[in-house]
């Protein structure tokens, strides 16, 4: 049978485990008048890399991973030279055009895309005298690059 010492130090570890248990379950709920954390690449980059793009031009730079978008300018006919890339103009809010080349090779194509619609991008801008260029809008499937993507009307294009 069980002393009264060893009753109590039973009783002090059931308390010390209660009290352990119910500590670490109020950490692990969030409370229920925050929202929770958003997980999803999209709400996680509210980036707008309008200026990052005109500071790029301005300084004739390459390789500079950007997020933004713009109005379709003007739709030109699919380059067939090597990878297959489906190609329009975006007039960017600042007044810059930048030409897009997404390869249709590796991704989706934007099907009935129009002048005046818009286009959110991430993917890599390089320098041109006419405004830029914006390219690596898809996944890397050699795993070199950072996957980029186009968004257009709700859908993601990679």
């Amino acid at each position: 049978m069980m002393n009264k010492t060893n009753f109590r130090i039973v009783v002090v570890i059931l308390v010390l485990i209660a009290a352990y248990l119910g500590i670490n379950q109020q950490q692990q709920t969030p409370p229920k008048n925050e929202s929770p954390i958003a997980t999803s690449p999209e709400s996680v980059f509210t980036v707008d890399d309008h200026q990052k793009i005109q500071q790029a031009f301005q300084q004739q730079q390459n390789n500079v991973q950007v997020r933004a978008s713009g109005v379709v300018k003007a739709i030109l006919a699919d380059d067939h030279e090597g990878s297959r890339h489906q190609k329009f103009i975006l007039l960017l809010k600042d007044g810059l055009t930048v030409l897009v080349a997404h390869n249709i090779d590796l991704a989706p194509r934007i099907e009935n895309l129009q002048k005046g619609d818009t286009v959110e991008f991430y993917g890599e801008y390089e320098y041109n005298s006419k405004g830029g260029v914006i390219h690596w809008t898809h996944h890397d499937p050699q795993r070199q690059h950072i996957d980029g993507w186009l968004k257009y009307q709700g859908r993601m294009y990679q």
